[in-house]
Parts: C-alpha cells; sequence; structure tokens
C-alpha cells in the first residue's frame, strides 16, 4: 500500500493553476483559490495563475507558454471537462499532451464516484506530459478540485510517497526530446 517515506527528502514541485471560465474572475474563482490554498498548504510553490474564456486557442495557448517556461513543473487547470457544448478544457489539452496518463481520468472517476455517486460520469478530467511538464484537467467546482488534489496530485507531488510518485521521473519526462 501506498506510504510516505519520511527518510526521503520533500520536493517543492511549482505548479501554475489555470481557471476555464467565460464568468469568472479572480475575486470570486473558487476552484482556483481551493486549488492555490492546497499547493502552499503542502509545500509547493504557486509559479503561476490565469483565467482564460472556454476557446480551445485560449487554452492552449496557455498551455504551451506555460509548457515552455523552465520554471513551471506542473499545471493544474479547473473548468470546462464537462459535456456541454462549451466545454472544451478536455480538447485544449489533448492538443497539447505528447503523453496521456489516461488512468489519471479512471482514477478521477473511481474518487468522484465514492463521493458524488453515477453523476462521476459526466467528469471527463484528464491528464497527460508535455515538454516534461505535467498537465491536469479538473472538473470546475471546489468539491472537484478538493477531491483530485487530496486523492491523487497531492501523494503524487510527494517525493517522499511510496511506491512511487511524480516527482521521482520528473527529470526524465522529456529525455526523448534531448539529444543522444
Amino acid at each position: 500500500m501506498s506510504r510516505i517515506d519520511a527518510d526521503r527528502p520533500f520536493h517543492p514541485v511549482r505548479i501554475a493553476v489555470l481557471t476555464v471560465s467565460d464568468t469568472r474572475g479572480l475575486d470570486h474563482d473558487r476552484s482556483g483559490d481551493t486549488l492555490v490554498a492546497r499547493i502552499a498548504e503542502a509545500g509547493h510553490l504557486l509559479a503561476d495563475r490565469a483565467i482564460v474564456r472556454d476557446e480551445v486557442s485560449e487554452i492552449v495557448a496557455k498551455l504551451r507558454g506555460w509548457v515552455a517556461d523552465p520554471d513551471i513543473d506542473a499545471v493544474i487547470s479547473t473548468g470546462g471537462t464537462g459535456l456541454t457544448g462549451r466545454d472544451v478544457t478536455v480538447e485544449a489539452h489533448r492538443q497539447v499532451y505528447e503523453k496521456e496518463i489516461e488512468a489519471f481520468g479512471t482514477l478521477f472517476t473511481m474518487v468522484s464516484f465514492q463521493k458524488i455517486g453515477t453523476s462521476a460520469i459526466q467528469s471527463r478530467a484528464c491528464a497527460g506530459v508535455a515538454g516534461g511538464t505535467y498537465l491536469f484537467a479538473l472538473p470546475g467546482s471546489p468539491g472537484a478540485c478538493k477531491d483530485a488534489w487530496d486523492e491523487i496530485l497531492k501523494p503524487q507531488f510527494d517525493a517522499r510517497h511510496r511506491p512511487c510518485n511524480f516527482v521521482e521521473i520528473m527529470p526524465r519526462l522529456d529525455e526523448h526530446l534531448r539529444r543522444k
């Protein structure tokens, strides 16, 4: 079973938070605030924060900009993962991914099912990697952000987490881009 190995050092991860919304601003972005608070509480660094409209081109541009930034290790977006016509975050993320982390969506659904039952079927949460940067797309509710962070991302962003974690493989995420 998973555990924290206290003999290993903690390494802060530099995480950017992106809220996708046509209506929210920073003054009333509860989901973004939830993620920012949890990132800080866990000892990680908020690398950047932004809000973009539910437009594929705007989401892709922001994601690609952050992927190109060597001071950002991971991006967590919130909003736009549902089924309506304006929910385009998943499509934008998939344009950026080099590799998709398929099990993230499955695991998020399992966690969500324990909290909201069959309503979990309406989420298209997803994750991937591009340019050595982790990218996560979460639903736009504070509860979904709490669940994803507390149950999945917090342990995986802790280098002490055993048997394995995202942090320990970060140096090798972009090895295919480097010359041999």
